[in-house]
């Protein structure tokens, strides 16, 4: 069993786009990082690279994994418009 420093809703942290990443800031100076595809795959721990604390995010799994079905569907239809010009 795991010893979280927090519980920490996905709305708190901070998402870079580029890297598909979540992070929070932790005590250490560092920050918290979780990545989108880990959240889709059902995970629900943010680990830190500078220090041992874990913060176990808050989360909707069965929403996360929606969103990104219809992401998927969105660009799938814009590759077969591609296909069809």
């Amino acid at each position: 069993m795991s010893v979280y420093h927090d519980e920490v809703e996905i709305e708190d942290f901070e998402y870079d786009e580029e890297e598909e990443m979540y992070y929070y800031p932790c005590p250490c100076g560092d920050r918290f990082q979780i990545s989108r595809e880990e959240l889709i795959a059902g995970e629900e721990v943010a680990t830190c690279p500078s220090c041992s604390l874990i913060v176990k995010v808050i989360y909707d799994p069965e929403a996360f994994a929606a969103e990104q079905d219809e992401t998927e569907a969105v660009a799938g239809k814009a590759t077969e418009q591609l296909e069809k010009n």
